[in-house]
């Protein structure tokens, strides 16, 4: 029987990608890897996956990690685009219309694979990148730390399927920064 807290997502956009090197958003915090997933709404197969993924591991959480009960606060890692960050800042304009998550893990636990569309493992850092399309593999779990609760998203392998229009912060092509080629490099000085 298959694992109802494991996920492979349907095609969902990347950004915030941190997949070829472990990063901490803030300092102090231990470095992860992470990819921030944009999920069409429309796309409302894996969004049942996800819920359901989620209830699962609220359930084993109940039996594993609070105590026989769900607590009151629960934070849920799944968040609608077209309303506001946790923080209260409102989502970037990539976001409208999709829902946003992103699956994490420890460097100390597991480094993400990283494929191509047909399971060929991506070696180059710069094909991985914030705008290009793919899917990605996570596990629901419950969690309990430091007087928080909730469930967080484990990242499994990454398969990306398409490029896509870089999002802001992602480095330009060398083609796309300095045009065609130059015939007499000397005319540039």
């Amino acid at each position: 029987m298959a694992d109802v807290k494991n996920v492979t997502t349907g095609k969902v956009r990347f950004s915030f990608v941190h997949l070829t090197k472990p990063y901490a958003y803030d300092p102090g915090q231990d470095e992860k890897y992470s990819v921030t997933c944009l999920l069409p709404k429309s796309d409302t197969t894996t969004k049942a996956r996800i819920d359901a993924a989620i209830e699962a591991a609220k359930k084993e959480g109940m039996s594993k990690k609070w105590g026989g009960k769900l607590p009151a606060m629960i934070d849920i890692p799944v968040y609608d685009g077209d309303g506001l960050r946790p923080k209260g800042e409102p989502f970037g304009p990539e976001c409208k219309g999709c829902w946003v998550f992103t699956p994490k893990c420890s460097p100390d636990n597991y480094i993400p694979e990283i494929v191509d569309a047909y399971n060929n493992p991506i070696i180059n850092p710069a094909e991985i990148y914030s705008g290009m399309y793919g899917r990605v593999n996570f596990t629901a779990y419950a969690y309990s730390s430091h007087g928080n609760n909730g469930i967080g998203l484990g990242l499994g392998p990454v398969q990306k399927l398409e490029d896509g229009e870089a999002l802001s912060g992602a480095p330009l092509s060398a083609a796309s920064a300095f045009g065609d080629p130059v015939s007499d490099p000397s005319s540039m000085l």
